[in-house]
């Protein structure tokens, strides 16, 4: 199989007829004219929905991990009537790390190799995936496609994945989550049993939440509908990832966001950066999460967390809300990467216009 960054003849002269157009801008409009082909040039590529008895590979590809949480890791699976597998060096340890990026590498690829594994579900988040991607066998998942369930730092994964081969992944709980029945229903619904027209609703306890706590609070900056592709995830991540090849281009497409941790100021820099690199103006519509903790520390001469986000969201015109459901929260719904979905700001939900799996 090619890589993914061979050209075939045609391609090569659809790059010099754009390059001959282009003049003196030469080098900027190659840049473009392959950047939109290699949007719109993979084939979107589903994965298999999982069935009751499946075997889920359990890995760790970001930070380190311990019994307790690979137990609790093992009993959310079973009790979504799957099978557990471990991967050989979950319970390395090298520095945060869960292992050298050769074994983290070793476990993401054999979970893909196995044919017995249904589904590849990272127990945790915290740091490392980035170092992963420039070694990632992307021929390898390309050719064994199969689900890729967990959030946080697992955003890097999943945006690298989605560029590289175009099979659709899942931003979803990790593995040793505690698991709510709103989250359970949610996986249950996108995972197991596929529909072809599935609307989300918010959770009801966050929604309670919201009415004390701000983040938690469901906010329609602009209203309206809009209907894209997903992409997203962890902003610390799509903003580390901007301006590199596995970096989410969000053009067309609703872009989802949240953040665990992070105080208003760095928020905004992040979001400063994935602007000026691609422009949310450019999006189909903005959608913010639930950021955990972001909040100003008392005292702290800052901007609140929800003014801080008003200053990007509150200049467009395209549907823009923020404390939807997910995000490093107890309940919170499965988004499938790169599937079509429709926001609706004023209903306050998310409809997948197609089934993620098959």
């Amino acid at each position: 199989m090619s890589s993914p960054t061979h050209f075939g003849r045609r391609r090569f002269g659809g790059l010099l007829a754009a390059l001959s157009m282009a003049g003196t801008a030469g080098i900027p409009a190659l840049a473009a004219a392959q950047s939109k082909r290699m949007l719109t040039s993979l084939p979107l590529i589903k994965p298999a929905r999982l069935r009751q008895g499946d075997l889920v590979a359990i890995i760790a590809p970001a930070g380190f991990t311990d019994d307790e949480a690979i137990a609790k890791a093992v009993q959310n699976i079973e009790s979504l009537g799957l099978r557990a597998t471990l991967g050989a060096n979950i319970r390395a340890v090298h520095g945060n790390y869960a292992g050298t990026v050769q074994q983290r590498l070793d476990d993401l690829h054999a979970a893909f190799r196995d044919p017995q594994v249904k589904a590849v579900w990272a127990i945790r988040g915290g740091s490392g995936c980035i170092s992963l991607l420039a070694l990632i066998d992307y021929a390898l998942i390309r050719s064994n496609p199969k689900i890729l369930i967990g959030y946080s730092d697992i955003t890097a994964l999943h945006l690298a994945i989605a560029s590289q081969t175009g099979l659709v992944t899942f931003h979803g709980p990790v593995a040793s989550s505690t698991f709510s029945d709103y989250t359970v229903i949610q996986l249950q619904n996108v995972l197991m049993t596929p529909q072809p027209r599935y609307t989300i609703t918010m959770s009801a306890e966050n929604q309670l939440r919201g009415e004390t706590e701000a983040n938690f609070a469901i906010r329609t900056v602009h209203g309206g509908q809009a209907t894209g592709r997903l992409i997203g995830g962890n902003l610390a991540m799509v903003s580390a990832l901007a301006g590199t090849p596995y970096a989410a281009d969000f053009r067309e497409h609703i872009l989802f966001l949240e953040d665990v941790n992070e105080a208003p100021y760095r928020i905004d820099r992040m979001l400063c950066q994935l602007d000026l690199s691609t422009g949310f103006r450019s999006a189909a519509a903005l959608m913010l999460g639930i950021f955990e903790h972001c909040e100003a520390d008392e005292g702290d001469t800052s901007l609140t967390l929800n003014a801080t986000v008003d200053q990007h969201l509150l200049p467009l015109s395209v549907p823009a809300v923020a404390g939807y459901s997910f995000g490093h929260i107890r309940h919170q719904f499965t988004l499938p990467m790169q599937i079509l979905a429709t926001l609706d700001a004023e209903r306050q939900t998310l409809t997948l216009l197609e089934a993620a799996v098959t």
